[in-house]
């Protein structure tokens, strides 16, 4: 079975908006109340993914969410024309372009049954995204349809948060084979809350048949989810036998670092200074919520980083300094993502990975450039260009959302199952 990993990015919706609903979120707060550029921004997600198939990378995709969410609204007793402002703004919300937070995975050759995992997030964290597990069920299901191959479940119940794979690394030898799976959950920091919760991580864990003796479970520290951090993926990202990581990312770092090393020798371990590169700048940045790939035929690892990074100076100049020390990491490569990063989100966060092999998923979930071509004219005729936050109970603009989303489902052959 020829397995890869897969990048599963989300298409940002035609709701994409500021309403600044996650608190912890430093991006997302600051930038609340402002115009949002949903037709843009979508468009930066097709060319990211472009950039990524160029790489040699495969590509797949998740679709927008029915927004507004009616039914949600409905289970409120009320509706977009009496809902209260914020009621309002997180039935639009257009977060599940976020695929990072869809689901926790775990590949075949880590599972006792032998099939790729994957555990739908709850997110009820954030009464905005709460709603959002029930249609990532589905498109979960339509995707890894193949019970040969996979193993969908349902969410860990409340009230234990889950936040899927922003919150969990894979270290291995290489994609294919057996590997370590480290599990971050975090505590409140700075009257922020935690989104990912120690119960949850053990529940997913159980519920994918995982070793015992092969899973960790590491605290986030309080100071970086205080300094905004409030995944994991924003101060830590792992791929096959590398750890890339800030030097305040983890409560109890050096027995994580040794109980890695003591399951996985031949991990290496790249951490970022505080001195260099200060946690704060690392947040803002978004450095380590970038895509840590490996490139096929031998072509070494890369990171591919928000553009904020190189105009980041302490940033800048750590990738510098990174890609010339004859490290793991061979490349930096910037992406624009800018409409995401506004509203808390880099490259990492647009993206599930999944190791599998292609040929077992729905076709109508996986991408090439000629696919994305259409997608973009569906995006540049029916995407908003603008939205500000205060018109999203317009009659006029909800109508156009719903519309927009249909059209792009009918060209993918996805409307009689979304």
């Amino acid at each position: 079975m020829a397995r890869r990993e897969i990048n599963f990015d989300g298409i940002v919706g035609p709701s994409h908006n500021y309403a600044g609903l996650s608190p912890g979120n430093l991006a997302s707060s600051n930038n609340a109340g402002a115009v949002s550029h949903p037709r843009a921004a979508a468009l930066q997600g097709i060319a990211k993914m472009r950039a990524n198939i160029a790489l040699g990378l495969a590509q797949g995709i998740f679709l927008p969410q029915p927004r507004p969410d009616h039914d949600w609204l409905a289970r409120l007793s009320t509706d977009v024309a009496n809902a209260e402002p914020h009621i309002c703004a997180a039935a639009m919300s257009a977060s599940s372009m976020w695929a990072a937070n869809a689901a926790t995975v775990s590949p075949a050759p880590d599972t006792a049954d032998g099939r790729c995992h994957l555990s739908v997030a709850n997110l009820v964290t954030m009464p905005h995204r709460s709603h959002e597990w029930p249609h990532t069920l589905r498109q979960l299901q339509l995707a890894f349809a193949d019970a040969g191959s996979f193993a969908v479940h349902g969410l860990v119940p409340a009230p234990y948060g889950d936040e899927g794979a922003a919150n969990h690394m894979r270290l291995c030898p290489a994609h294919g084979e057996a590997g370590v799976e480290v599990f971050v959950y975090g505590c409140a920091g700075g009257g922020f809350p935690a989104r990912q919760h120690i119960e949850a991580s053990k529940a997913i864990a159980r519920a994918h048949g995982l070793k015992p003796e092969r899973t960790l479970f590491v605290e986030q520290t309080e100071e970086a989810i205080a300094a905004g951090a409030f995944h994991n993926d924003v101060v830590a990202v792992a791929n096959e036998n590398v750890l890339f990581a800030h030097e305040q990312a983890f409560a109890d770092r050096d027995g994580f670092f040794a109980d890695l090393r003591a399951l996985m020798p031949q991990v290496e371990i790249v951490e970022v200074p505080a001195s260099m590169v200060p946690l704060g700048d690392a947040i803002s940045s978004y450095l380590f919520n970038a895509q840590l790939v490996t490139l096929p035929d031998g072509g070494g690892m890369v990171l591919i980083v928000p553009g904020e990074c190189m105009t980041t100076p302490s940033v800048a100049t750590y990738c510098e300094e990174l890609t010339a020390s004859n490290g793991p990491i061979r490349r930096v490569i910037p992406v624009d993502v800018r409409e995401s990063m506004a509203n808390g989100g880099g490259p990492a966060c647009l993206r599930l990975r999944v190791v599998a092999d292609p040929a077992t998923i729905d076709p109508r979930f996986m991408v090439d450039d000629v696919k994305l071509s259409g997608i973009a004219q569906v995006i540049e005729q029916y995407w908003p260009e603008t939205i500000h936050p205060d018109d999203l109970a317009d009659p006029q603009l909800i109508a156009s959302i719903e519309q927009a989303r249909l059209h792009l489902l009918e060209h993918l052959d996805l409307s009689a199952d979304l």
